[in-house]
Protein backbone atom coordinates (compact mmCIF):
# COMPACT_ATOMS: atom_id res chain seq x y z
CA UNK A 1 0.00 0.00 0.00
CA UNK A 2 1.18 3.56 -0.79
CA UNK A 3 1.54 5.75 1.89
CA UNK A 4 -1.28 8.35 0.88
CA UNK A 5 -3.19 5.94 0.31
CA UNK A 6 -3.44 3.53 3.12
CA UNK A 7 -6.70 3.53 4.45
CA UNK A 8 -5.89 1.82 8.20
CA UNK A 9 -3.29 4.81 8.55
CA UNK A 10 -5.55 7.92 7.26
CA UNK A 11 -8.47 6.49 9.39
CA UNK A 12 -6.61 5.89 12.59
CA UNK A 13 -5.27 9.68 11.98
CA UNK A 14 -8.63 11.08 11.37
CA UNK A 15 -9.83 9.34 14.04
CA UNK A 16 -7.21 10.95 16.78
CA UNK A 17 -7.87 14.18 15.45
CA UNK A 18 -11.71 13.91 15.51
CA UNK A 19 -11.92 12.77 19.08
CA UNK A 20 -9.11 15.31 20.15
CA UNK A 21 -11.36 18.22 18.38
CA UNK A 22 -14.47 17.38 19.52
CA UNK A 23 -13.38 17.26 23.31
CA UNK A 24 -13.84 21.10 23.24
CA UNK A 25 -17.06 20.66 22.26
CA UNK A 26 -18.11 18.44 24.75
CA UNK A 27 -16.18 19.54 27.91
CA UNK A 28 -18.19 22.93 27.26
CA UNK A 29 -21.92 20.92 27.01
CA UNK A 30 -20.77 19.96 30.75
CA UNK A 31 -19.02 22.38 32.24
CA UNK A 32 -19.79 25.70 30.21
CA UNK A 33 -15.62 25.98 30.13
CA UNK A 34 -13.88 26.39 26.68
CA UNK A 35 -10.95 24.32 27.19
CA UNK A 36 -8.97 24.65 23.79
CA UNK A 37 -5.83 22.89 25.42
CA UNK A 38 -7.93 19.73 25.39
CA UNK A 39 -7.13 19.39 21.28
CA UNK A 40 -3.77 18.34 22.39
CA UNK A 41 -4.33 16.92 26.28
CA UNK A 42 -4.30 13.24 27.15
CA UNK A 43 -8.15 11.71 28.62
CA UNK A 44 -10.92 13.25 28.26
CA UNK A 45 -14.34 12.06 26.20
CA UNK A 46 -13.82 10.29 23.93
CA UNK A 47 -10.71 8.57 24.15
CA UNK A 48 -8.40 9.38 21.15
CA UNK A 49 -6.28 6.51 22.27
CA UNK A 50 -9.63 4.22 21.57
CA UNK A 51 -10.88 5.70 18.76
CA UNK A 52 -7.12 5.38 17.03
CA UNK A 53 -7.04 1.88 17.74
CA UNK A 54 -10.58 1.17 16.92
CA UNK A 55 -10.44 2.98 13.85
CA UNK A 56 -7.03 0.94 12.45
CA UNK A 57 -8.87 -2.26 13.39
CA UNK A 58 -12.34 -2.11 11.72
CA UNK A 59 -10.12 -0.25 8.81
CA UNK A 60 -8.17 -3.33 8.35
CA UNK A 61 -11.04 -5.99 8.83
CA UNK A 62 -12.70 -4.12 6.26
CA UNK A 63 -9.56 -3.75 3.54
CA UNK A 64 -7.97 -6.82 4.53
CA UNK A 65 -10.64 -8.84 6.12
CA UNK A 66 -11.63 -10.11 9.57
CA UNK A 67 -10.04 -13.74 8.27
CA UNK A 68 -6.44 -11.97 7.79
CA UNK A 69 -3.29 -11.98 10.53
CA UNK A 70 -2.97 -7.88 10.34
CA UNK A 71 -6.54 -8.16 11.78
CA UNK A 72 -5.70 -10.29 14.45
CA UNK A 73 -2.63 -8.50 14.96
CA UNK A 74 -4.27 -5.52 15.51
CA UNK A 75 -7.31 -6.29 17.55
CA UNK A 76 -5.14 -7.45 19.95
CA UNK A 77 -2.94 -4.15 19.83
CA UNK A 78 -6.66 -2.43 20.30
CA UNK A 79 -7.37 -4.70 23.66
CA UNK A 80 -4.53 -4.14 25.19
CA UNK A 81 -4.49 -0.30 24.26
CA UNK A 82 -8.09 0.00 25.51
CA UNK A 83 -7.52 -2.20 28.64
CA UNK A 84 -4.57 -0.02 29.38
CA UNK A 85 -6.78 3.18 29.18
CA UNK A 86 -9.18 2.26 31.51
CA UNK A 87 -6.35 0.71 33.88
CA UNK A 88 -2.43 1.60 34.49
CA UNK A 89 -3.32 5.24 32.94
CA UNK A 90 -6.00 6.00 34.73
CA UNK A 91 -4.79 4.91 38.11
CA UNK A 92 -1.89 6.78 37.72
CA UNK A 93 -3.86 9.59 37.46
CA UNK A 94 -5.78 9.19 40.70
CA UNK A 95 -2.61 9.33 41.96
CA UNK A 96 -1.50 12.35 40.71
CA UNK A 97 -4.97 13.51 41.91
CA UNK A 98 -3.88 12.59 46.02
CA UNK A 99 -0.08 13.87 45.14
CA UNK A 100 -0.94 16.71 43.99
CA UNK A 101 -3.29 17.85 47.20
CA UNK A 102 -0.02 16.24 49.34
CA UNK A 103 2.02 18.63 47.43
CA UNK A 104 -0.60 22.01 47.57
CA UNK A 105 -0.87 21.06 51.93
CA UNK A 106 3.20 20.58 51.83
CA UNK A 107 3.28 24.46 50.02
CA UNK A 108 0.97 25.47 52.53
CA UNK A 109 3.34 24.62 55.41
CA UNK A 110 5.93 25.79 53.54
CA UNK A 111 4.78 29.55 53.04
CA UNK A 112 5.47 30.12 56.74
CA UNK A 113 9.24 29.47 56.19
CA UNK A 114 11.63 32.32 55.81
CA UNK A 115 12.95 31.33 52.48
CA UNK A 116 9.38 30.79 50.36
CA UNK A 117 8.81 34.54 49.06
CA UNK A 118 12.55 33.92 47.19
CA UNK A 119 11.83 30.99 45.43
CA UNK A 120 10.56 31.44 41.71
CA UNK A 121 6.65 31.37 41.06
CA UNK A 122 7.23 28.40 38.55
CA UNK A 123 8.87 26.42 41.76
CA UNK A 124 5.76 26.78 43.42
CA UNK A 125 3.00 26.03 41.27
CA UNK A 126 4.74 22.50 39.84
CA UNK A 127 1.62 19.56 39.52
CA UNK A 128 1.58 16.59 37.88
CA UNK A 129 -1.17 16.21 35.35
CA UNK A 130 -4.34 14.17 36.32
CA UNK A 131 -5.79 13.70 33.56
CA UNK A 132 -3.89 10.38 31.86
CA UNK A 133 -6.47 7.50 31.60
CA UNK A 134 -9.90 7.01 30.71
CA UNK A 135 -13.51 5.83 32.33
CA UNK A 136 -14.53 2.70 30.94
CA UNK A 137 -16.87 4.78 29.15
CA UNK A 138 -14.54 7.09 27.32
CA UNK A 139 -13.32 4.52 25.96
CA UNK A 140 -16.46 2.69 24.87
CA UNK A 141 -17.39 5.85 22.96
CA UNK A 142 -13.85 6.28 21.51
CA UNK A 143 -13.91 2.81 20.15
CA UNK A 144 -17.48 3.89 18.73
CA UNK A 145 -15.84 6.94 17.19
CA UNK A 146 -13.19 5.30 15.36
CA UNK A 147 -15.55 2.30 13.91
CA UNK A 148 -17.61 5.02 12.59
CA UNK A 149 -14.96 6.87 11.15
CA UNK A 150 -13.32 4.35 9.17
CA UNK A 151 -16.60 2.97 8.20
CA UNK A 152 -17.64 6.48 6.76
CA UNK A 153 -14.52 6.92 5.03
CA UNK A 154 -14.58 3.14 3.52
CA UNK A 155 -18.14 3.86 2.65
CA UNK A 156 -18.39 7.34 1.17
CA UNK A 157 -14.64 8.14 0.36
CA UNK A 158 -12.97 4.98 -0.94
Amino acid sequence: MDLFTNFPLWSAFAAIIFAQVVKVPIEFIATRKLKWGLVFSTGGMPSSHSAAVAALTTAIGLSEGVGSPYFAISTIFAVIVMFDATGVRRHAGEQAIVLNRLVADFNRFVTEAKMWPEQEPKEKEKKLKELLGHQPIEVFFGGLTGIAISCLIYFFIL
